[in-house]
């Protein structure tokens, strides 16, 4: 817990060093980024105003600190930094000012509120999430796909019978692939990269390993849906494929290496989606849903960059117009 020291200077190198002792939960690669950029403002504001100093931290100095990084440049005089980098700094920032705002509040205001990313940046598409009526929707047709459309139509043959399951449909592997997209806000590529030995039932974690190692918190039906998945159908393809991957194709599958594609994961989407009367939302549209869930229930970028494992936290920061849209209706609706 954060206390205040009884010399207490009320400087930020104070307020950054506690910063990353009880808050930032990041990489150790992301954090050594973090901390330069932090030092690199703090040299700056050292410089203009003689004072690091919390109520020294203005939004004069702020939108001069963004000149700066946007004037420098080279020997050659070409800018010794893209807007991607100078977004990133920014954003580091305006997480780092947020966090000192909400425990000893600025005296006017948090300085980094009104400061924007540039407009040249990749902007996400935030507008394209589903809607939790949506997810709502899709789960429920999620939990049935058994009987939506994994039963033989034989009307005729099985007349007075009971349908028997197709053979080469998977329903309860599409279930748990539609509530790993939706319960993690994963992408597509580590859905279909997902080792069996890399989920942790018991703290519902999934570990992705790339060139660094992600880890994705699901909720409890998510966990649920996948342990339903390996003890009711995994096991009949597995004896094909001997793969460590999660999800794994039908046996029925003649050729591949025992993994699914982007485009498989993108037709068992399709497919929930037009049963649940949704259209025009991708695998990618249950990403930003659980960005602005996140954002709605933290409002820290910081924590949506930690779940979705963002590199570049300008990506994560662009969730916090959600709350400027909600701030706006609250505010027209006095």
């Amino acid at each position: 817990m954060l206390q205040f020291p009884e010399n207490f200077t009320d400087e930020l190198d104070w307020w950054m060093d506690n910063y990353f002792e009880f808050e930032v939960q990041t990489s150790d690669e992301t954090q050594k980024a973090q901390k330069r950029d932090i030092t690199l403002f703090l040299d700056y504001m050292l410089s203009q105003t003689g004072s690091i100093k919390r109520n020294n931290w203005t939004l004069k100095v702020s939108r001069g600190f963004q000149s700066y990084l946007k004037s420098q440049t080279d020997s050659e005089g070409k800018p010794q930094r893209n807007d991607r980098t100078t977004d990133r700094i920014i954003a580091h920032l305006k997480t780092f000012a947020k966090w000192i705002h909400r425990i000893h509040p600025f005296t006017l205001f948090n300085p980094m509120l009104k400061i924007k990313l540039s407009d040249s940046g990749k902007f996400l598409d935030i507008d394209n999430a589903i809607t939790s009526e949506e997810r709502e929707k899709l789960l429920d047709v999620a939990d049935n796909l058994v009987t939506l459309t994994a039963l033989s139509k034989d009307k005729h043959r099985y007349k007075d019978k009971e349908k028997p399951q197709l053979k080469y449909k998977r329903p309860y592997r599409d279930r748990a692939i539609v509530y790993t997209l939706t319960e993690t806000g994963m992408r597509r590529s580590d859905v279909i990269n997902i080792t069996i030995d890399k989920v942790n039932f018991k703290t519902k974690k999934i570990y992705i390993k790339g060139k660094k190692t992600y880890k994705y918190q699901i909720s409890k039906p998510g966990i649920n849906a996948v342990k339903d998945y390996i003890k009711k159908e995994r096991g009949k393809d597995f004896e094909k494929w001997q793969s460590n991957t999660l999800f794994l194709p039908s046996s029925t599958v003649s050729r591949g290496k025992g993994k699914l594609t982007p485009c498989v994961i993108n037709n068992i989407w399709n497919k929930v989606c037009k049963e649940a009367g949704i259209s025009g939302k991708t695998p990618h549209s249950s990403r930003h849903a659980m960005g602005i869930y996140i954002m709605k229930k933290t409002g820290n970028p910081a924590a949506i960059q930690k779940q979705l494992g963002h590199k570049n936290p300008a990506y994560s920061v662009q969730y916090s117009k959600v709350l400027e849209q909600k701030i706006e209706e609250i505010l027209l609706d006095r």
